[in-house]
């Protein structure tokens, strides 16, 4: 389970900097984000290759982590299952909390950016992407809810991806500390990156 858990995330962890990256070119120009945009749909096998993988892959993260938290709090009438809980960091204590909102922010994040079901804002922005990004984060409670939704993506990426490296098997005590600061530092870059965006249009940088 712990294996499925790790190799999942994996999965996840990399598509969000790849989506991060796509994202960021927001800042180059809409022509930049639009063309990006138009070209992911109309790579149909990709797009749906990469969909495909996604689902499955949040599907058996979700159900995984499910089985492993509630074993774990089975685990934890005590003896050394309840020391570990007691030693265990915040971020790894809150990991279903988190892992709640941020799947209530993917569902709404779906229905807002890709099914285009939630609409917002005055701009009839049709297919430019450019401007939909811009119109839906000028909904100051949009944009709030997804930026607290990054930083709780940070905190679950902190400890998550930390965790990878020890499932696979990957980590010792020699590396523990350089590894918890490489993957701190990479949940740090992604929300940065993602909150950069909201955070420019509130601002007035990006309209």
């Amino acid at each position: 389970k712990k294996v499925v858990m790790a190799l999942t995330g994996l999965v996840l962890a990399g598509f969000v900097l790849g989506h991060m990256t796509g994202n960021l070119l927001m800042f180059k120009s809409p022509a930049a984000i639009n063309a990006y945009a138009k070209w992911l749909h109309e790579n149909v096998a990709l797009l749906w290759t990469a969909r495909t993988v996604l689902i499955i892959s949040v599907f058996a993260h979700i159900w995984v982590g499910i089985q492993l938290t509630l074993e774990n709090r089975a685990a934890r009438a005590g003896g050394p299952a309840a020391e570990a809980t007691r030693r265990a960091t915040f971020a790894s204590r809150t990991m279903p909390y988190s892992g709640v909102v941020i799947l209530g922010f993917v569902v709404f994040h779906l229905l807002h950016f890709t099914l285009k079901a939630v609409a917002l804002g005055d701009v009839s922005y049709g297919e430019d992407v450019y401007k939909m990004v811009v119109a839906g984060f000028s909904c100051k409670t949009v944009a709030i809810f997804y930026i607290i939704s990054m930083l709780l993506l940070c905190l679950h990426l902190s400890h998550g991806v930390s965790s990878v490296f020890q499932t696979l098997g990957l980590r010792n005590e020699r590396w523990r500390g350089r590894l918890d600061v490489l993957a701190l530092a990479y949940a740090w870059i992604v929300a940065l990156g993602f909150i950069s965006i909201p955070l420019a249009v509130l601002t007035g940088c990006l309209k």
